[in-house]
């Protein structure tokens, strides 16, 4: 090896240390599981000493999992196009999620996206969703369904499919599928989720999926949620417009804790 092509490698090494570079993944790798541990931290991490929630605790938790599976962070991931919410529940560690919409669209052909069309389904409606889902070890989403709402937009329910790009998920369901789907009270009582048991809970089966598999509902108005395995999960999701949701819980709220939401809910 010569002077010059050690002087290259070691110059590659220390560009990669400064950029904080991650090794390519090995032939082979599916992406169920991280290069180093993704600790899960207790749901007072997320929250500051007034009971509000810290945004900015929860991202960097979200972060620090992207890269334990060498997922590529664009800049735009280190801003606020990158939302969290604990949906005003308090209990971050076991219920609530980050997200970013890729493309949230609706309009029509000729109109919005689509400007130069002018075949036969000009002036007709159209909608589609890139949304990715980021969801920390044992974190799941509120159970929720949507609902076609013609009358208002012309839309039905949405239709929506989820590819596990890293980790593993369990998805929870009103009905059972094709997806292998077995009943929740079949699963032992600690590991059941967050809400079995109320009177609002509808979902009855569950079943797990891990880094490149897919998954889709057989009824898209069903209640259905999902929850991240041991290491968390990235999950891409495809979809129509997404313009209608409704959480089974009556309590539950798209938002984030704040001072005053936790003094009323203790009195």
């Amino acid at each position: 090896m010569t002077k010059t092509s050690i002087r290259l490698m070691l110059c590659l090494a220390a560009v990669s240390l400064f950029l904080g570079c991650a090794a390519p993944a090995p032939k082979g790798y599916t992406g169920s599981e991280p290069f180093s541990p993704v600790p899960r931290l207790a749901s007072s991490a997320f929250y500051n000493a007034d009971g509000s929630f810290n945004q900015d605790v929860a991202k960097k938790a979200y972060l620090d999992m992207m890269r334990a599976f060498h997922y590529p962070i664009p800049p735009v991931l280190e801003t606020e196009t990158l939302w969290v919410a604990d949906f005003m529940q308090g209990d971050y560690s076991k219920l609530g999620m980050a997200g970013i919409f890729w493309k949230n669209v609706d309009g029509k052909y000729g109109e919005v996206g689509a400007k130069e069309y002018k075949g036969d389904f000009k002036d007709t409606s159209y909608g589609y969703l890139g949304h990715e889902i980021f969801l920390l070890p044992g974190q799941m989403l509120p159970e929720h369904s949507h609902l076609g709402n013609g009358s208002k937009k012309g839309y039905g329910p949405k239709m929506e499919t989820w590819h596990i790009r890293h980790g593993s998920v369990e998805f929870f369901g009103e009905y059972k599928g094709v997806g292998g789907e077995t009943p929740i009270s079949e699963m032992p009582e600690s590991e059941r989720p967050w809400g079995y048991g109320e009177k609002w809970f509808k979902s009855k089966f569950v079943t797990k999926f891990v880094a490149g598999e897919i998954y889709s509902l057989n009824d898209p108005e069903s209640w259905h949620f999902m929850r991240a395995g041991k290491n968390g999960a990235i999950v891409a999701e495809y979809a129509t417009y997404h313009n209608d949701v409704q959480f089974s819980d009556p309590d539950m709220e798209f938002g984030n804790s704040n001072a005053a939401e936790i003094t009323k809910r203790k009195k």
